[in-house]
């Protein structure tokens, strides 16, 4: 009698037991396989995105780029010069002139609303960034923003920071999918994530096919400009931050051994920069971090700068950081929008816009401001009343330049 009660005993127990283990089996199966499914889903992501982004221009078309600029046919020819100095070729859309647009602040950020509402309206940047918008940043032989956060899902935030910002590495596809060539990663969030976040930034952008300017693993890197070759120009751009303003800053500056941004708060490591990318290339551009957010007007900082700037070389001087427009300005022939505000940043609605200018072999042939608005978590490119709006704000504020109805700006 024992020894069945026993055997009875021993059947309850083996038949829970087998069910139970290949229950836990079968759930680790699919989150095995779920994982593998999510990761494959990732690189083919990625390895698609990459075979669009021509990173390198085929034969025929090297040929036909070195024919257009014979000023540097030799530098064209040596591609590790180019590879080791920043340099990029590219074929402009006309051979008579080369056209260069900006814009501000961008954040793919999915805990912030621009990119939370991206997601929830099926993910396409064209949801958030409109279609005409987009056109006009693709029409641009070269499209330069703000890049303000770091790529990546590592590292831990800045301690005691408010806001501290990061995308997932995938998002990178939104820059080719807008028509950006280059953006600026000198600014106060590019560091939210530590220095792992940071490094993931420099990778994600470079396995993107995306030139960065004003960070780096050392300083050498953080400070060296990125050269574009076209219509037989060279065209430098260089790009720093002041922000934020004091010894010890979140945002980390890059040094001799370690990685960070350029830090121009002490202005004359910029000055250098400035003064060797004009005597290496035909037109400076520079794009700066600085000012006071939410502030319409500059501060002493940005007015003490500016003409030293200038003066050191640069030719075109592009601001970001407010989070608003501030003033166009010119000095010593120079033009400087002191800021282009938030492009496509947060769900505020908020006057912005696109620096659209043209350069030929003689310099600055055209300037436009060509008015935006970010709103609703979108940006759209304004037209009628509204666009007139904010052409006579930008007037109001830009005392000693002159704005048309169409955006060109004349001094």
């Amino acid at each position: 009698m024992s020894k069945q009660r026993r055997k009875k005993k021993q059947s309850n127990f083996i038949l829970p037991f087998f069910i139970t283990l290949t229950f836990v089996v079968l759930i680790g199966l699919f989150f095995m396989f779920s994982y593998l499914w999510i990761m494959t889903d990732t690189k083919t992501r990625h390895s698609n995105f990459q075979l669009t982004k021509e990173q390198i221009p085929a034969e025929e078309q090297v040929k036909e780029i070195i024919g257009q600029n014979d000023k540097y046919a030799d530098v064209l020819q040596d591609e590790e010069y180019m590879i080791e100095n920043n340099i990029y070729a590219k074929e402009a859309a006309s051979e008579e002139c080369v056209t260069i647009s900006f814009a501000g602040d961008i954040l793919f950020d999915p805990n912030y609303s621009v990119m939370s509402t991206l997601l929830q309206n099926g993910g396409h940047i064209s949801n958030g960034i409109k279609p005409d918008v987009i056109a006009e940043m693709e029409s641009a032989d070269i499209m330069m923003l703000n890049n303000e956060f770091p790529y990546t899902n590592r590292g831990t935030p800045t301690a005691g920071k408010q806001f501290t910002f990061r995308a997932d590495p995938s998002t990178v596809s939104h820059l080719y999918d807008m028509g950006v060539d280059i953006v600026s990663l000198a600014n106060n969030h590019a560091y939210d994530y530590g220095e792992q976040g940071f490094l993931e930034t420099l990778e994600t952008l470079q396995n993107a096919g995306i030139p960065y300017v004003g960070a780096g693993v050392n300083e050498e890197e953080a400070l060296k400009p990125v050269y574009y070759i076209m219509n037989n120009m060279k065209i430098a751009f260089v790009s720093a931050t002041q922000i934020e303003k004091g010894d010890y800053p979140d945002t980390i500056g890059a040094t001799v051994d370690s990685p960070g941004v350029f830090r121009c708060w002490n202005v004359e490591k910029l000055l250098q920069v400035v003064a060797e990318a004009k005597a290496n290339s035909d037109f400076v551009i520079v794009y700066i971090h600085w000012g006071t957010e939410n502030q319409e007007g500059t501060d002493w900082a940005q007015d003490e700068q500016a003409p030293q700037i200038v003066a050191a070389g640069a030719d075109l001087i592009i601001g970001a950081h407010p989070h608003i427009l501030q003033k166009i300005d010119v000095i010593d022939g120079v033009p400087i929008i002191y800021s282009l505000g938030n492009f496509w940043f947060n769900s505020k609605t908020i006057d912005t816009g696109i620096v659209k200018v043209t350069l030929t072999e003689e310099g600055l042939q055209s300037y436009q401001f060509i008015p935006c608005l970010q709103s609703g978590c979108k940006t759209t490119l304004l037209t009628g009343t509204e666009k007139e709006r904010v052409l006579n704000k930008m007037q109001a504020m830009s005392g000693r330049v002159q704005i048309d109805s169409e955006g060109y700006v004349t001094w």
